[in-house]
């Protein structure tokens, strides 16, 4: 087949670009991306035949060595041109590539030499564009790669894309035996992972029965472990396992999602009754918990969050602003200036505690909230009004003389 002008140049930028040997520092690793991915979108722009544009994109993912190896892509940039925009312009090609003979042998023979770890991208998307004999001829010609490896960690890179593939034709059995000989079946996220594959595949009692091999004590990847249990349970029709569970999952982390996730397997009916129970615990509950506290804000119970950090406003601690600041933001929005008073207190305190003049003004701003929100609390109960919190905060860092000069006055009455 005869290939167009742009063809033949396309090919020439990629022949250009494997012999490329100047090294790229961090901060144009952008730019040589965009370089990258124009060349991609000029590929695809000649619309060629499928059959040739993924050869041409095969032949482009062997630049890798030269880019690579020559690029401080710390941020990633580059590799993902590689594995996502690459990848997807090349699935676009194979999919409606008939020789899928040809395409398999073409991927394999790209996959030898994968030393930067982007070319296997393409193992790992194989069921998109391979049918299911010529995945398993890829397995066997994997296993054989693997079988020729003196060195554990060499098989291991072989084990790895055949549990991919065994994932993706829905062989657990395969799946389960790769695992073995690659790392065992003692681990926690192997049990995990056979667990997976095995309801992955429409097995759900043997899923079951990997991850009842599991410690119910064990804390490492228990959010997976039971987001699995969940699913299941739930193929397996056992909605008794499943309450359990997605109360085990609600009550270790309460939010809108671990909500829904419970209201799902409960019957939407009973959402209302969950919600109020919920409240009612977390209220008595007198330790303090940010998670608590930011889901009685998603499912918008201000009155209850106001009522929760008031409460424990001694217990709040500003150095977890992150999760604090949104929190006082709507306290502040939706008419509750006592607890966005004690949470920019918070706030405020842990900058000047650690005397960090660089983030002064962030302080700044936490005592002028603090200024315009003392108007409008009606009653301060056991906190502290603001002259009082106010004539102690000043004595305590007096000598804070930055953060005073930024604040433009030494107080507000």
């Amino acid at each position: 087949m005869s290939l167009s002008e742009g063809t033949k140049g396309i090919k020439a930028r990629i022949s250009g670009l494997k012999r490329r040997r100047q090294f790229v520092p961090w901060r144009d690793s952008r730019r040589l991306a965009g370089e990258l991915e124009e060349l991609l979108i000029d590929i695809e722009s000649e619309n060629p035949d499928c059959c040739v544009g993924a050869e041409l994109v095969a032949s482009f993912y062997e630049t890798d060595t030269a880019i690579l190896g020559h690029c401080d892509d710390s941020s990633g940039y580059v590799g993902d041109v590689y594995r996502e925009d690459a990848r997807g312009l090349f699935l676009c090609y194979a999919a409606e590539c008939e020789d899928k003979s040809w395409l398999a042998n073409l991927v394999h023979e790209l996959n030898l030499d994968d030393q930067f770890g982007v070319r296997d991208s393409l193992i790992h998307c194989a069921a998109e564009y391979l049918p299911e004999p010529e995945i398993r001829s890829m397995i066997l010609r994997l296993q054989e790669l693997s079988d020729s490896e003196s060195d554990q960690s060499d098989r291991r890179h072989w084990y790895h894309q055949i549990e991919s593939l065994a994932q993706q034709i829905k062989d657990a059995p395969l799946f389960e035996k790769t695992r073995r000989a690659s790392w065992g079946t003692t681990s926690t996220a192997s049990r995990i992972d056979i667990a997976e594959a095995y309801f992955e595949s429409g097995d759900p009692q043997t899923a079951l029965s990997w991850l009842q091999r599991i410690s119910e004590e064990e804390a490492f990847q228990e959010n997976e472990r039971d987001e699995l249990y969940l699913k299941v349970f739930g193929q397996m029709g056992d909605h008794e396992g499943q309450s359990e569970v997605a109360w085990q999952i609600f009550r270790r982390s309460r939010s809108a999602r671990t909500l829904d996730q419970l209201v799902a397997v409960q019957g939407e009916d009973r959402r209302d009754e969950v919600v109020e129970g919920e409240v009612l615990e977390i209220l008595r509950d007198q330790a303090l918990s940010y998670v608590d506290a930011a889901f009685l804000t998603e499912i918008a119970r201000f009155d209850a969050v106001g009522t929760y950090l008031v409460d424990r406003a001694d217990k709040l601690d500003g150095d977890y602003y992150d999760r604090l600041l949104p929190i006082a933001e709507v306290m502040e929005a939706t008419a509750h200036p006592l607890a966005a008073s004690v949470v920019y207190r918070a706030l405020l305190e842990s900058i000047l505690k650690k005397a960090r003049s660089k983030i002064y003004h962030y302080a700044v701003r936490y005592l002028k909230k603090l200024d315009l929100l003392a108007g409008t609390v009606p009653d301060w109960g056991q906190i502290d009004d603001h002259k009082t919190y106010f004539d102690q905060m000043q004595a305590k860092h007096k000598r804070k003389t930055s953060f005073w000069s930024k604040y433009g006055k030494a107080r507000p009455f």
